[in-house]
């Protein structure tokens, strides 16, 4: 029992990292016509999305100071958008198995994004006596994109299947991705001028900056479903423009994944920082496992065929990447706390 209660009580904001992994890693495998691997890990995504919500609930009433101190925090307070991420993940595979599911999803998933989108930056940043906040700016705030880009996705899915309100949701979808493209740029530039202005530790460059990739990744599969969408006025109006921007997003996610590679390498093998596990490398699972899909999707949508297959060939590197983490997840539960796994 305490150790239920400690895990309640740290439990981190990004905890929802592990949904998105293992929902995506899903989505994927079903894609390729690999059902029975696809269903078994959307029943661990599933059984983890509701274990973790009772785990948030309790924590805010039993602990709700230390939520309020990871609000305020600029470093973890973005984590919290991992709640409406993780959802929307869940959401989308569920859309071939019933999307009445993904529409009630969606339904609570867009207005709760909706408030976080204006009460974290709030809380974090603006709100915030230190100065200068920049300073603490890192890629965990790239999920804030995550999220607006999963709402966008799930609407745009469930826009086909639905008997009314094409016209809402097809303006829901076409909103989101937009705020999400914009705010990529501005994460962009205030992780970009973090990174070059301030000092910066070797730990720092910790796992979430892959969010980075991912959040390009998914706002290329939000932009391919938005232009398979069935026709609407903001569809007919924006498509040729999405379709046209999503290419370059692929082709940006594509040269992002050498340079966080090197990250890696330069963290690990030349400054040495052990590999213990730690609940963030589920923000590199995610990535993985999103540019894997973002490919086929795009090459699905716009017919680019070896994009689809440069995604159906990463899609194991996200399985295998999957698999690892989670091992060394199982394994830090019955591990003392100072061991390492790997090099």
């Amino acid at each position: 029992m305490q150790r239920i209660r400690s895990a309640v009580a740290d439990l981190p904001p990004g905890a929802f990292a592990f949904v998105m992994a293992t929902g995506i890693v899903s989505i994927g495998l079903d894609q390729q016509g690999l059902h029975l691997p696809s269903l078994v890990l959307l029943v661990i995504a599933g059984g983890a999305w509701i274990v973790l919500l009772v785990a948030l609930a309790a924590r805010l009433v039993a602990y709700r100071g230390r939520v309020i101190t990871d609000l305020r925090d600029p470093r973890k307070a973005f984590g919290f958008y991992t709640i409406i991420a993780g959802t929307g993940v869940v959401a989308v595979r569920l859309l071939d198995l019933g999307h009445t599911v993904s529409a009630v999803l969606l339904a609570v998933a867009a207005p709760v994004g909706l408030l976080l989108s204006y009460a974290v930056p709030w809380a974090a940043v603006l709100s915030r006596r230190e100065r200068p906040a920049l300073a603490e700016a890192n890629g965990t705030w790239f999920i804030w994109v995550v999220a607006s880009q999963s709402v966008a996705t799930t609407a745009a899915g469930l826009e086909p299947l639905v008997g009314r309100g094409q016209s809402e949701l097809a303006v829901l979808a076409v909103c989101a991705w937009s705020v999400g493209i914009v705010l990529y740029a501005a994460c962009a530039v205030l992780v970009a001028l973090r990174l070059t202005l301030y000092p910066l530790d070797v730990h720092e460059l910790s796992p979430p900056y892959w969010v980075s990739m991912g959040a390009v990744a998914i706002s290329i599969v939000a932009g391919a479903k938005i232009v398979e969408m069935d026709s609407t006025p903001i569809v007919d109006a924006t498509g040729g423009l999405i379709a046209g921007l999503v290419v370059l997003c692929w082709a940006w996610a594509t040269w992002l994944i050498p340079v966080l590679f090197a990250v890696g390498v330069w963290r690990h093998v030349i400054h040495r920082i052990p590999l213990r596990y730690e609940s963030t490398w589920w923000s590199i699972v995610f990535p993985l496992g999103m540019y894997a899909v973002a490919g086929m999707y795009l090459g699905r949508a716009d017919e680019l065929p070896l994009v689809e297959q440069i995604g159906a060939s990463w899609l194991w590197v996200a399985v295998v990447a999957w698999l690892y983490t989670a091992g060394t997840m199982a394994l830090s539960w019955v591990r003392p706390r100072g061991s390492t796994v790997g090099a």
